[in-house]
């Protein structure tokens, strides 16, 4: 009897011992995936909307979009449970390119708090059960300014040779969009991360939400967004790379200050504009000037709705 009890014992333990290595084999597999999104990319950005649903006869469809760039995505953060890559665009003349901050990526691994949007520059703070999030990756997207895009959790999976994340949420008008239409205020974007042998591509299927208070959503629109990041030689990226290098430590005290924003746990509402402009026009001036407007803390503070 006793033999029989540590034989059970000893397989259980086994077991335990074997599941704990898969997951944490698993979770390495997720680490190096996300990861291969960072480095220097040609990056094509293409748009279609693919189907309408207005009732509106004179409605017109938004124009195909195609362009494309350079863009350098390097690692901020690269920890057991978190990954943040911020991504820069070069462009112009190679021989002297003019580099712009672009957008930023955390992927944070069980995350339970999330931001979602919620339309009219609201974000509603929502924490879910750590048993909803289980194994899973959430993506927080962030705009130039270091202030709040969209979120999600999903799980990657790695399987056929290929390792791909999904994910469907609340998102914000896109850029080349939202000073454009007026008859949505929402975009639920249905996420797709792919690791290609060539890069990594960001495939899109996205609908076009009007949200109206005690109405169930209207689909405007359907989109298709294809966005292909080849990688080519980091020296390509070289301007960018030095400019992060020379401007990390500025974005590393906006990104404090917006992290203990996101720390009060509370639905979040921001301005588009003070006296007339936007928060990234503040945050892209040079030091001297946010100095002299009370520094980088104050004025994000500015752009919070009380």
């Amino acid at each position: 009897m006793n033999y029989s009890k540590k034989k059970i014992s000893v397989l259980s333990l086994i077991l335990i011992i074997t599941f704990s290595l898969n997951a944490q084999r698993k979770k390495m597999k997720d680490r190096n995936a996300i990861k291969e999104m960072c480095g220097c990319f040609e990056v094509t950005y293409a748009f279609a909307e693919t189907f309408n649903y207005s009732k509106d006869s004179t409605y017109k469809p938004s124009k195909n979009k195609i362009s494309r760039g350079l863009e350098w995505a390097g690692l901020v953060t690269d920890s057991k449970n978190k990954i943040s890559i911020q991504h820069i665009l070069q462009v112009g003349n190679p021989s002297n390119p003019m580099i712009v901050k672009h957008w930023r990526q955390d992927w944070i691994y069980e995350n339970t708090i999330f931001y979602m949007y919620n339309g009219d520059n609201n974000w509603a703070f929502k924490e879910k059960d750590r048993k909803e999030v289980k194994k899973q990756w959430t993506q927080k997207v962030y705009q130039v300014d270091d202030s709040p895009r969209y979120e999600g959790s999903g799980s990657w999976v790695h399987v056929d040779g290929k390792s791909y994340w999904e994910n469907s949420t609340t998102a914000p008008l896109p850029r080349r969009e939202y000073t454009k239409r007026n008859d949505y205020n929402i975009t639920l974007r249905g996420n797709r991360h792919e690791i290609t042998n060539s890069g990594w591509v960001h495939d899109q299927d996205n609908s076009k939400l009007l949200r109206e208070q005690g109405k169930e959503d209207l689909i405007v629109a359907k989109e298709k967004g294809y966005n292909i990041y080849k990688k080519v030689d980091n020296e390509n990226c070289k301007s960018a790379r030095d400019w992060w290098v020379s401007n990390n430590e500025k974005w590393k005290l906006v990104r404090n200050k917006w992290d203990e924003i996101y720390n009060r746990n509370m639905n979040l509402s921001l301005n588009n504009k003070v006296n007339n402009k936007p928060l990234y026009k503040y945050l892209f001036s040079d030091e001297k000037y946010i100095k002299l407007n009370g520094g980088i803390d104050q004025i994000i503070d500015s752009f919070i709705k009380k």
